[in-house]
């Protein structure tokens, strides 16, 4: 796509943008320029991933989701808020993924969805875009740490506690592996998704044989609310106040464009990957819904860190179970821990190389991989790690960044498939623009409800996104870098539309 870009570009009169050719001692302190190396020192192994590896990179970024997390949302809506806005979300996500299957199509780089909007919605848009989702996946690493730490002290493992050794291990560990290579560190994510996608069906299995319909709905009914009753124990404000638990399920399986410039055939293996991840994370849902739920009830796990294992506490004869989901919840935090930093990597890396953010964050090693976008994110979630030690306020924090990202990428979308209605689509979303605006309305749902959950986490990612925008307007923007992939796609149409207009 980039090469084909550069063509037709070559063909049509130099756009009129405030764009730079990454001209020499602008941004990365080396001096690089467009034409002494920019671009070579900042490229990333392709070809390193077929369309199973990046199903597994899907899978990955959410089976901890599974282990714990949304049973919290019990508390909110009880079973039957969580359980419509878990469907409502899963709608959202569907919708969501089949947009992006089509955007990814168009444009295969690491850009992902900042690429998308930066087409869509110009600069600003592009900005807001990544800066979004960086927020999400700088944050939800420092989130996952914690409770790894949380999981291995509940399993006496090595006789360690939870606290900053545990943390500096995960990142040191595991973007040690990352540095090693792309095929390397997807390989070792799938294999750690198997466990957990296995382990959660082996639970499921055992936890259905103490299914009880009566366990669904016992907790206690708020009489004051409106709408209240047994499956609404919060009335109807429970199921808005319980969408982002619902989006736990699913938080993340968006990230797999960010993989399309080291992926074998991008155009077909990308969107194929999104629809079946999409499959199993629907399949993983419902079964670990109902079974955890209906095992020992909704009032009893509604509150547990490791909503799981309690399930599973009302027989004893499953106590062998229960030892084996909890080391199998270590291996989910594992597998969504790693991909979260990989894909964190890819979105600073594809910002950094258009200009947008820091030029030498994008600078590659001899073997392909974005060390600096790899270690400065891991040390910053580190850092947020040790110093609060509260992961719950990661996640709420997280999840803020991901719903704004959602809108932007869903309304990216819609404008393509309105501004340019010919641009090739070698895969086409089913249900076109209603699909993707379903996507939007629900995901600004999505995110005003984060302030029903957790108002502080909401104000502090708005207080990160406002110093991102000030660097943006006052500095970044005047020192972007036309050569790169994603802002060459755009200038094509700039010069497309005005050649239309002459």
């Amino acid at each position: 796509m980039a090469d084909d870009t550069g063509a037709r570009l070559a063909a049509v009169p130099e756009p009129t943008t405030s764009l730079e050719k990454a001209v020499p001692g602008n941004g990365d302190g080396g001096g690089d320029s467009a034409s002494d190396g920019y671009l070579e020192r900042r490229t990333l192994r392709r070809g390193s991933a077929g369309w199973l590896l990046l199903t597994g990179l899907g899978v990955a970024y959410v089976v901890s989701g599974d282990f714990s997390g949304w049973n919290l949302g019990l508390a909110q809506g009880g079973f039957g808020g969580l359980a419509i806005a878990t469907v409502v979300m899963g709608v959202m996500y569907a919708c969501l993924v089949y947009s992006l299957a089509e955007l990814s199509a168009i444009l295969p780089t690491a850009g992902g969805g900042y690429g998308f909007a930066r087409r869509a919605l110009g600069t600003w848009g592009g900005f807001l875009t990544g800066t979004a989702i960086l927020i999400e996946y700088i944050l939800a690493p420092a989130a996952i740490a914690i409770f790894i730490g949380g999981y291995i002290k509940s399993l006496h493992l090595f006789g360690l506690t939870s606290g900053w050794p545990v943390y500096l291990a995960c990142f040191v560990i595991f973007i040690g592996i990352h540095l090693w290579g792309v095929g390397e560190a997807l390989s070792f994510s799938l294999v750690v998704t198997a466990i957990a996608v296995i382990a959660l069906i082996v639970f499921a299995v055992g936890a259905f044989t103490q299914f009880d319909p009566a366990n669904l709905d016992n907790i206690a009914v708020d009489t004051t609310a409106a709408g209240a009753s047994s499956w609404l124990p919060m009335g109807f404000l429970g199921i808005w106040a319980a969408f982002p638990f619902g989006m736990w399920f699913f938080l993340g399986v968006e990230g797999v464009p960010l993989a399309a410039e080291e992926a074998k055939d991008p155009v077909r293996s990308v969107p194929r990957a999104l629809s079946i991840s999409m499959g199993v994370l629907v399949l993983l849902a419902l079964i670990t819904f109902l079974a955890a739920t209906g095992a020992h009830g909704a009032d009893a796990i509604k509150a547990a860190d490791n909503p799981l294992v309690v399930a599973l506490e009302g027989d004893p004869g499953l106590s062998w179970l229960k030892t084996f989901v909890n080391y199998a919840g270590l291996a989910g935090l594992v597998a969504s821990f790693f991909s979260l930093i990989y894909a964190g990597s890819r979105q600073l890396f594809a910002l950094s190389r258009a200009g947008y953010l820091p030029r030498f964050l994008s600078l590659t090693s001899k073997r392909k991989a974005p060390y600096l976008g790899l270690l400065i994110p891991g040390a910053i979630g580190f850092a947020l790690a040790a110093a609060t030690g509260d992961g719950q306020l990661m996640l709420d924090i997280a999840v803020f960044g991901a719903t704004i990202s959602y809108a932007l990428m869903a309304l990216s979308h819609i404008v393509l498939r309105r501004r340019e209605p010919g641009l090739e689509r070698p895969y086409r979303t089913p249900g076109g623009i209603a699909t993707s605006s379903v996507a939007f309305v629900l995901a600004l749902s999505a995110l005003v409800a984060t302030f029903l959950v957790d108002k502080d986490a909401a104000f502090i990612a708005l207080a990160v996104y406002a110093v991102a925008l000030a660097y943006f307007a006052f500095y970044s923007r005047h020192h972007l870098v036309a050569s790169a992939p994603e802002e060459e796609f755009a200038a094509l149409a700039e010069a497309e539309a005005e050649l239309s207009r002459d």
